[in-house]
């Protein structure tokens, strides 16, 4: 088994990566870094606690996961790697593309694995997305609307209010849902981005709208902390149906709550949240929501470091997401759409070669493109 420690036992150590780890056959969860012995002792008896020193000195520690505040993630990661660890990093995976490509570069200098917890991909509703997408049923998709709405007017803990930090909801739920609609169109041809700070006292945005151009279709992404109804979490419109789904994958809370994501049933939806698939003479059905699995990140992970292969999220795919986040706060700021589609030397430092038949708005031009994702497809784009 591949000993991993986890360092941080807030949300995502306590939700996601702690009990992911613990849950995967090929992982053992070694030691958590953290303050909070008391609470990891109630969950993992005897899983060790340590300060991030000692977990990181630990020659028998192969895996490291790295789930603390916002702006110690590179600093944390790196000297993870110069320890010669393998690293998984929670979004987002760096507060600037600089410092995302350096932990990529030093990952490749050091043979290991660094990889982004996009663990949305494994949502159920994603993956009921993507299904519909792959199979066609929707025609092709015209509007694609991915949101991520909640009511928290009050303001968080002080880090997650502090600009300086690389906190804001941009920060916190962009990295997924950029994630997402690259999965599901690749990569765009320009943005148009609103960024905002709406509560009183705000500091940081708490609700941004991002609209990805591909040709005629357009995918928006929007989150805010201001919504008490939500709007659907996806709602695809197209050329033969539209389909709404509303509600948020359910093994977030569920884990919260003390179940375990090996319990039969953690990632299975309510009925009451399927999705209705609206076809274009009017008739309609509910379509049952796939299985979420989270699991399956880091059964993943622990495949590519056995056998070598690359990650399910590679390091390479968190920055390029990093680059849409960057290029939409640029939209922000000045007010008008941006083409990524760009001349050599100019915006962007790296540019991925495009890929062959790719028309439209650029052609000719060299894009970014989203680069390949293990096991997962492209649809359009």
């Amino acid at each position: 088994m591949i000993r991993t420690g986890v360092i941080g036992y807030g949300l995502g150590g306590l939700a996601f990566h702690a009990p992911l780890v613990n849950a995967v056959p090929e992982l053992e969860l070694a030691a958590i870094a953290t303050s909070r012995a008391a609470d990891v002792h109630a969950r993992y008896p005897d899983v060790a606690v340590v300060t991030p020193d000692a977990l990181l000195a630990d020659p028998s520690i192969e895996l490291v996961v790295v789930t603390t505040p916002n702006d110690t993630h590179v600093p944390l990661a790196r000297r993870a790697l110069e320890a010669g660890k393998h690293v998984v990093i929670d979004k987002p995976f760096a507060t600037n593309v600089p410092d995302g490509e350096s932990l990529v570069a030093l990952a490749k200098e050091k043979g290991r694995l660094v990889s982004a917890f996009h663990n949305r991909r494994w949502d159920g509703d994603f993956l009921t997305v993507r299904k519909l997408v792959e199979a066609g049923t929707l025609g092709e998709i015209m509007l694609a609307e991915l949101r991520w709405d909640r009511f928290r007017p009050a303001l968080a803990q002080a880090w997650k209010e502090d600009p300086e930090a690389g906190a804001g909801i941009l920060a916190d739920l962009g990295p997924h849902l950029i994630d997402q609609a690259l999965q599901l169109f690749g990569t765009p041809e320009a943005l148009h981005a609103d960024i905002a700070v709406q509560r009183d006292g705000g500091r940081t945005d708490d609700y941004f709208e991002i609209t990805l151009f591909h040709g005629q279709r357009r995918v928006t992404l929007s989150a805010g902390r201001l919504f008490v109804t939500p709007r659907p979490r996806f709602w695809l419109h197209g050329t033969k149906a539209d389909f709404a789904k509303h509600g948020l994958d359910p093994q977030e809370p569920r884990v919260k709550d003390g179940a375990r994501y090996t319990d039969p049933g953690v990632g299975d939806e309510e009925p009451q949240f399927h999705g209705t698939l609206t076809h274009a003479d009017g008739s309609s059905e509910i379509v049952p929501t796939e299985t979420g699995d989270y699991r399956g990140f880091y059964a993943g992970i622990a495949k590519a470091i056995v056998e070598g292969g690359p990650a399910p999220v590679t390091g390479e795919d968190a920055v390029f997401g990093l680059r849409i986040a960057e290029l939409a706060r640029e939209s922000a700021r000045e007010g008008r759409r941006l083409s990524l589609w760009l001349e050599p030397s100019s915006r962007a430092q790296s540019v991925i070669p495009a890929k062959a038949g790719i028309s439209g708005e650029g052609a000719g031009k060299e894009p970014h493109e989203i680069p390949a994702f293990a096991g997962m497809t492209s649809c359009g784009g």
